[in-house]
């Protein structure tokens, strides 16, 4: 597993996977303080084959991470909606940005939409728009992108930043740990 920096200073990596727009963001963390360090989104063509999405959000994701060297990873978890099909694509494009991160040995936790917006909002049922103001007070982000993919990728490392790893939704650190936690998942 990659070894944390031994200051108290740290990257964190937030990403919303998403099968057509992927966003994430990155935080620099020191002590009590964080700032933001990079936000962006990857963004697919609709018409492009599923299995080739999910490429691309595995090479970006392995590329953000050989970029800024983060040394946690925050991901919004897929929400449960009625649209199998849709939450099944949500899924996968989750689990290869996990992947991904795990091919990096970086240590991995997952968090709710509505987790990740109390944390930012201090309400669960807060809207894109009402997330990404907030951030823009949290972090002095100076202009919204258009998209607010890309916010939605920040406010998974900031929550991540607010929420102590034990206190947080499920942490993964390898393949072994995910599937010690994940048993239902696996197949023997």
């Amino acid at each position: 597993m990659k070894e944390t920096i031994s200051s108290s200073r740290r990257i964190i990596l937030g990403i919303d996977p998403g099968t057509t727009i992927m966003g994430y963001g990155l935080i620099t963390v020191d002590g009590k303080k964080m700032k933001i360090l990079h936000m962006d989104e990857l963004v697919m063509k609709s018409k492009e084959n599923h299995y080739l999405r999910l490429q691309k959000i595995f090479e970006k994701t392995i590329e953000i991470i050989d970029k800024f060297h983060p040394d946690e990873m925050a991901l919004e978890a897929p929400f449960f909606g009625k649209n199998v099909q849709s939450m099944l694509k949500l899924g996968r494009a989750q689990g290869v940005a996990m992947a991904a991160g795990l091919s990096r040995e970086l240590a991995i936790t997952e968090y709710s939409p509505r987790k990740i917006k109390m944390a930012i909002t201090g309400n669960g049922n807060a809207s894109k728009e009402q997330v990404a103001r907030m951030l823009q007070q949290l972090v002095d982000l100076k202009t919204l992108p258009k998209n607010l993919d890309a916010t939605d990728g920040l406010a998974a490392a900031v929550c991540h930043f607010f929420n102590p790893p034990q206190e947080s939704g499920k942490t993964y650190s390898s393949w072994d740990s995910f599937v010690k936690q994940e048993t239902h998942r696996v197949k023997r």
